[in-house]
């Protein structure tokens, strides 16, 4: 039969050991999310795989101070919009008669 103190001892390395498995479960702080500069320079690495050297460096300078790529054409509707919009400008077209010249300029 164990003694007095040796229930005593072994009651508090058993507590011991529940302690420190329910310290151990305690929940990790949730994941931060990443600043706008932080996202823009992954989507920039991501978009820059096979690119090496100078040519890297240079991609890399552009994209994040959010220049377009050279090679990053306009879709046919972005390109209408910009001549459309770009005429209106030199019409002075405002309010009504701006949405009017848009809509009949982007139909046709």
């Amino acid at each position: 039969m164990l003694s007095r103190t040796s229930q005593f001892a072994s009651a508090i390395l058993l507590s011991a050991c529940f302690a420190g498995a329910a310290l151990a479960q305690t929940p990790a702080a949730p994941a931060k999310t990443p600043t706008p500069q932080q996202q823009r320079m992954a989507d920039c690495n991501k978009s820059a795989e096979g690119k090496k050297g100078d040519e890297r460096k240079a991609y890399m300078s552009s994209c994040l101070k959010g220049e377009a790529s050279p090679a990053k054409q306009l879709t046919p509707q972005q390109q209408k919009m910009k001549d459309c919009n770009a005429k209106a400008g030199e019409q002075k077209l405002t309010g009504d008669q701006r949405k009017t010249f848009m809509s009949t300029c982007l139909k046709g």
